[in-house]
Parts: structure tokens; sequence; C-alpha cells
């Protein structure tokens, strides 16, 4: 690595997705060296498109020598979920992670699903994490995890439904796959990618090790309306409303419905002085749909 690169301030993310992948290119804009993992090959060479430089893994494909891999990253963040067996980040790369002593920020992209079922309640960061299924307790031993790597200054994003360009529910109704799901009472909070992006960035800008955010917005609204608004700006007819016991859904997509809470996200706002691009889903989808008409 030249010299002039290794001033660079640089981040390493496991798990180059969706989300990381918004923040690497908001820091990119601001001359940031990014580096980090991805799970195929097809994704590694798009990520080098972008000037990226990425290694493949997985708990089946550890890093060689994670050391060497993140070494010159003041800044590290990781969006891998676990799995059966824990985190793979932590089992792999851990005792890696932990002796570093350059770190001046790290990151664990976790899920408002550690508040579990709270029948329409609302939940902060100081509630208790009562997960209610198999996937929201696997988040909260993998936050746990993160907590025990000594030194390390760790900071917890719980996330909710993560919405934005190509993943949106201008996309589902395309596609044909739209269903709007009548389950009464049912909420869901979402964040617009850009959205989080800007809180990682106001966290790094102010680190607060041990800290945990909920990355929300500030209506937590119900499914079925959000595809109506959507239908809506599209000049489309919404679908018609389906009983939840009706619904085909994935057992995956059935257990989200297990969750009925609402989230504050104030300490985001307070704390790190995050003024939320999108407050609302009607403001997210609207954004979306007048940059794809600009292309």
């Amino acid at each position: 690595m030249s010299e002039s690169r290794s001033r660079k301030p640089s981040l390493f993310c496991f798990g180059l997705g969706y989300s990381a992948l918004a923040l690497a290119r908001a820091l990119q804009e601001e001359g940031w060296r990014i580096t980090g993992t991805c799970r195929s090959e097809a994704r590694r060479e798009e990520l080098g498109a972008l000037g990226i430089e990425a290694w493949l893994f997985d708990r089946e494909r550890p890093l060689a020598d994670p050391a060497a891999a993140f070494a010159g990253s003041t800044y590290l963040l990781s969006s891998v979920p676990p799995d059966a067996a824990g985190d793979p980040v932590i089992d792999l790369c851990g005792p890696a992670i932990a002796a570093r002593r350059d770190l001046v920020w790290a990151g664990y992209l976790s899920t408002t699903g550690v508040y579990g079922d709270r029948q329409g309640g609302w939940v902060d960061e100081k509630s208790a994490l009562t997960p209610s299924g198999e996937r929201g307790r696997r988040r909260v031993e993998a936050e746990r995890a993160w907590l025990r790597l000594s030194g390390l200054p760790i900071h917890i994003f719980r996330l909710a439904g993560i919405y934005g360009p190509g993943r949106s529910a201008f996309d589902s109704l395309r596609a044909g796959r739209a269903q709007r799901i009548d389950k009464p009472g049912q909420v869901f909070g979402r964040i617009h990618v850009e959205d989080i992006a800007r809180v990682l960035r106001a966290s790094m800008a102010k680190p607060h090790p041990r800290a945990a955010y909920n990355l929300c917005d500030d209506d937590p609204a119900p499914p079925a309306d959000v595809i109506a608004y959507a239908a809506g700006l599209l000049g489309l007819t919404p679908p018609p409303l389906i009983p939840f016991a009706e619904a085909k859904l994935s057992e995956m997509g059935r257990s989200f419905y297990d969750d009925n809470k609402r989230v504050r996200n104030d300490r985001i706002k307070r704390e790190l002085g995050v003024q939320l691009a999108f407050p609302d889903y009607r403001a997210g989808l609207a954004a979306i749909l007048e940059a794809e008409r600009k292309l």
C-alpha cells in the first residue's frame, strides 16, 4: 500500500450487502478506502468495479489471514447474520478483531426483532430483549458476543425493515408479488437504506462504545397501507386485502407477523443529531420513484 493510500480513512465491512454498501459508497465520495467481504466471486467482481477490494468469506471459507485483510482499517462494520452455530465473524475472526488496538469505531447491524412481540406497544433501547423466534434469539446472542470482545469500541444498531431503491413495495408490485395482508392492529417499523448510512456515519463521527441504537423511521405502519400507497404512486389499483390466515406466505414471511411493536428512534436524534431524510414510508417511496423517473 502506498503512503498516500495508507493515510486515507479506511472501513472494513464484513458483509458488503445492501446496507453496508450504501455506507461504503457514501464514504467513498468522501475519499475513504473501503475493503471487506462477500460470499460470491460474482459479487467480488462487482465490488472490484466499484473500487472496493473484497475477500470471500463465510463459515466454510474463513479468511486465511484476518489480521492482514483488515490491516490499516480503523473502522469496522459487520452485517453478517448469525447462523445456527453462532456469529461466523466472531467465531472465525473474533481473536484477530479483539487484538486490534487502533480501531476507532466498530459497528454490528442487528435487528429490532430482538425485542420480540409487544402487541403493538412501544419499545426503546432500554427495553428488555425478549425475542419471539429463533432468528431473534440468535441475534441477541450475537449482540452479546460482540459486546464480550474486550476493549472493542462496538456499537449495536437494531434495524427495522430495510427498504430503498431496488428493494421496495414498487418492486413487489411490478413483479406481481405484492400482497395486502389484513391482520388487524399489526404494524411494522421500517428504515430507508440511505438513512441507515446516515445514522452509521453520524455514529462514526461521534463514537459512544457499547451503545445500542434503534434504526427506524417515525411512522410504524400496517404493511397493507404501504403497498396501497406505493400502488397509488404508480397509478395502479392496490391488490385486494387478504386475511392473514388465507395469505400465501413462506414460513419466514409468516414469522414476521409474530411480532407487533412500535420502535422509538429518539436516541439517534438526541445523541447523534440525526435528522432522517425519510421520516416515513411516504417520503421514502416518493423519493425512490422520483429518482427512477430521472434515470
